[in-house]
């Protein structure tokens, strides 16, 4: 078992996002640039933010990883090259890496720059591991299929100075590490090119060749079936074990989630880890509350995922592909007007009156009420309708930039 404490490593899809994880509770936070990386579809960060944004976690004495996990095509390999010189210049603390190609350019550009290994690599045995160290990395990502004590049995079997990173909340991908083809092959937009159009979270339905338009039901009725579609993986109260198998970094996924997702999990598990460190039956005591703070964002059902065993039906959605959404998301705090009031960019819509809830950096939650609203123009109004509007509002306790603003869904 390893005795210190392990790097909490949480998802930014933009700057913004990068400061709220960082003050949140992170030790690190993940990015992807405008290209190479496996999230196309996130808002992701030119150069000028990620200077900015390694700058900011370096200030606060937190680390920022580059994602570079692309299955990179001949075509690919001078952009990936100029790139990494690009990267060699901001500075960040590593990259995140799944090509031996790319990993080549890594070590030749940028040597500085350690490199981590992706799940996309299937890293699943001992031997794995010592390969990649051998060639250079400084850490490896477990493959999402391994059980606690497979990563155990990794553990006892690499160089002590070699990492494990292991994902420990977030969805869950269908296939094999996430290497997945159905978007490729549906939409021509390729996972494995950061381009997943998310194919398992559809609904589906068999059909007899012989017998086109008559549709059979798959596994629940005639309506249907998200057969792919696979609960949201949690092991906050499970850390006790995950220190057990002597992981290094427990990595949160959601680089396209909103800043309420990513404040909510980073200063839940922040709790968790430290309380743990603290005093394991301090930690116990406080499980049923992690297990209902983390909730207060959006999830899908929770599962432990492979840690205990491979997973049954039980751990997959059949009936619908949303999330649970027990709080909204309704801003977060940039600053104040001349009159004093707090200002914010409206996420989602809220009135005079309403009571809503303040998530500080601290982790500390608290209940307020608003007594007035105006919009950009000085004018009062009774609520905030669309969404991207700077609004100030005026409340009973005091408020700070990055402060985050919610409220209970109805």
């Amino acid at each position: 078992m390893r005795n210190k404490k392990p790097e909490l490593l949480i998802p930014a899809g933009s700057l913004m996002l990068l400061k709220i994880a960082v003050l949140y509770g992170a030790d690190a936070v993940y990015i992807g640039g405008d290209m190479y990386g496996l999230r196309a579809g996130a808002k992701n960060f030119s150069p000028e933010d990620m200077k900015e944004g390694v700058a900011f976690a370096h200030q606060h004495g937190k680390k920022v990883y580059v994602t570079a996990n692309i299955t990179a095509h001949n075509e690919d390999l001078d952009g990936v090259k100029a790139y990494f010189k690009e990267l060699k210049e901001i500075g960040p603390d590593a990259l995140i890496i799944s090509d031996p190609g790319v990993f080549m350019a890594a070590r030749d550009i940028c040597p500085e720059i350690e490199v981590h290994i992706s799940t996309q690599s299937n890293n699943v045995n001992y031997d794995t591991f010592k390969f990649w160290h051998k060639l250079g990395a400084a850490r490896v990502v477990t493959a999402r299929e391994l059980s606690i004590e497979e990563i155990k049995g990794i553990r006892d079997n690499i160089p002590d100075e070699l990492e494990i990173e292991t994902f420990i909340h977030g969805a869950m991908c269908i296939s094999y590490s996430g290497r997945c083809l159905l978007s490729n092959y549906f939409t021509g937009r390729d996972a494995n090119l950061g381009a997943c159009t998310h194919p398992c979270r559809w609904k589906y339905y068999i059909m007899e060749e012989k017998r086109p338009g008559e549709y059979l039901p798959v596994w629940e009725n005639e309506r249907g079936t998200y057969i792919f579609n696979s609960k949201d993986l949690c092991m906050i109260e499970h850390i006790p074990d995950l220190v057990y198998a002597g992981i290094d970094s427990y990595k949160v996924e959601g680089r396209m989630k909103t800043a309420l997702y990513v404040a909510n999990v980073a200063r839940i598990y922040r709790e968790a880890i430290d309380d743990y460190f603290e005093d394991e039956e301090l930690y116990r005591s406080k499980i049923a509350y992690y297990k209902a703070e983390v909730q207060k964002g959006i999830y899908r059902q929770f599962t432990t995922g492979f840690f205990y065993g491979k997973p049954t039906h039980e751990t997959q959605i059949y009936d619908s592909n949303t999330y649970v959404k027990e709080y909204t998301f309704l801003g977060i705090i940039n600053g104040k007007n001349e009159e004093g009031l707090y200002g914010f960019e409206q996420k989602n819509k809220f009135s005079v009156g309403d009571v809503i809830e303040v998530m500080k950096p601290s982790g500390e939650i608290v209940e307020t009420t608003v007594k007035r609203m105006v919009n950009d123009e000085g004018e009062d109004i009774e609520s905030c309708p669309h969404p991207g509007q700077q609004i100030y509002i005026d409340v009973d306790v005091k408020l700070g930039e990055y402060y985050i603003l919610r409220s209970e869904s109805l």
